[in-house]
């Protein structure tokens, strides 16, 4: 007796059992769902992080410059005896950066200004809007005399790392956020 051909249905029949099986089987579903949710999860998470490290270091920053004027304040940067430099000055700031930043990258301006009116006028932003990559704040180091008033301006451009559907904490077009930190004050009468 010749044999019959098999049917489309008869073909299909087999991979319809099988397609069955798969989809009844539940052994994956954890795996294929902590896949789907393990992006947003840690995507979440190191945005959490670097929000924390950014913040933190924009602390560190502003204690550092606060630390680092009271010599300026006090007349001890001033001393004759002392010869305290720019260079002396950045290194104080440093100290007090424990290592976060990358010292040689920090943009400081200590000058004397008019008056404490005046201060607004003398902050300018740091970074060339026409090309993000240079800096408009000429670094000097001027503390100043006896009663000068005196602005110590300190920046820095700190590289973010996660940037997600548009979403990042980097406010300059190179990917990286600017800390800034500023004091003015009137010097000590020393």
């Amino acid at each position: 007796m010749p044999k019959r051909p098999l049917t489309l249905a008869e073909l299909l029949s087999p991979a319809r059992l099988r397609l069955r099986v798969f989809g009844r089987d539940e052994k994956g579903a954890t795996l294929i769902e902590f896949a789907i949710l393990a992006i947003p999860f840690f995507a979440l998470i190191g945005a959490i992080i670097e929000t924390a490290i950014v913040f933190l270091a924009g602390q560190f920053l502003e204690s550092a410059v606060q630390d680092s004027t009271r010599l300026i304040l006090t007349g001890q940067a001033q001393n004759a005896e002392t010869t305290f430099t720019a260079e002396d000055f950045r290194d104080k700031i440093c100290d007090g950066l424990y290592g976060m930043f990358d010292c040689s990258k920090l943009m400081i301006k200590v000058s004397v200004i008019d008056g404490f009116a005046a201060a607004q006028a003398s902050a300018v932003s740091p970074i060339d809007p026409t090309d993000p990559s240079k800096w408009t704040l000429a670094p000097t180091y001027n503390p100043g005399g006896r009663s000068d008033v005196v602005m110590v301006q300190a920046y820095y451009k700190w590289p973010t790392i996660f940037h997600f559907f548009g979403l990042s904490l980097a406010n300059l077009p190179d990917g990286t956020r600017l800390l800034g930190a500023t004091r003015v004050f009137r010097n000590e009468p020393f």
